[in-house]
């Protein structure tokens, strides 16, 4: 049967973040990306595919219906809606595990090739704060391959949460270039990382929760280094031996 006008319409408009909270969807596009949420156990509420890619429980469409419900100039053969569902930071979490903080990192991109650092490096979890990028956005989803699905994100107030961490002990370590060196940190089992946005840096508000600045030694003349750059140098010197 195909696609209403209703229909269509519904499905377009979950491009936009306003819509896709108050319809408590998002949608994945990219094949691979699917491919890999699925393998990780990821459900989906809705599945949408031309015949080539159909599967158990895909409504078919056409590649002209499936041109008009998509997101992206030039659509795949799937379309994928799944569920919203945020996790809520548990009280002296942080204290068990490495996390990672992202301070108002809005490049899409980069927040989900974060993701994929985190669990890269079996990171517990990575705290957002609610001025970075939208965790259910598709170039998120798509940046993060199917680590979207393997690492828990909390979106939280992130001051407040790294201050109380910091409070209960935990290390609370801010990247920033005045920090000391990475490298002369022992490796550690139980941490927060944070990483703030290249044009901004950390807000004040985190700064003052932090217990340690730590920078990556610059030998090179380039005035800073991507977000997801850092965060994988980081990770790896406190994952090291």
């Amino acid at each position: 049967m195909p696609l209403t006008k209703a229909e269509i319409t519904r499905l377009r408009s979950l491009q936009d973040k306003k819509a896709r909270e108050a319809a408590g969807l998002y949608v994945v596009e990219n094949p691979k990306v699917v491919a890999e949420l699925l393998a990780a156990g990821h459900a989906f509420a809705e599945f949408y595919a031309t015949d080539g890619a159909a599967s158990h429980g895909s409504v078919t469409v056409t590649p002209a219906e499936l041109a008009r419900i998509s997101h992206f100039p030039t659509p795949s053969d799937v379309f994928a809606v799944g569920r919203i569902s945020r996790a809520t930071l548990a009280p002296g979490e942080l204290a068990h595990g490495l996390t990672l903080a992202l301070d108002g990192i809005q490049d899409p991109g980069n927040v989900g090739t974060l993701l994929r650092i985190a669990d890269w490096f079996g990171f517990a979890r990575v705290l957002l704060s609610p001025d970075s990028a939208d965790l259910f956005s598709q170039k998120v989803i798509n940046a993060s391959m199917g680590s979207f699905a393997r690492v828990r994100v909390i979106t939280t107030a992130l001051a407040a949460a790294l201050a109380d961490a910091g409070a209960a002990g935990v290390p609370v370590l801010g990247c920033d270039l005045a920090g000391e060196p990475v490298y002369a940190l022992a490796p550690l089992a139980d941490a927060v990382v944070v990483i703030g946005s290249e044009g901004r840096g950390l807000s004040a508000g985190v700064t003052a929760a932090l217990t340690r600045r730590v920078t990556i030694p610059r030998h090179g003349g380039a005035e800073s280094l991507n977000a997801a750059v850092a965060a994988g140098i980081v990770c790896a010197a406190l994952r090291r031996g």
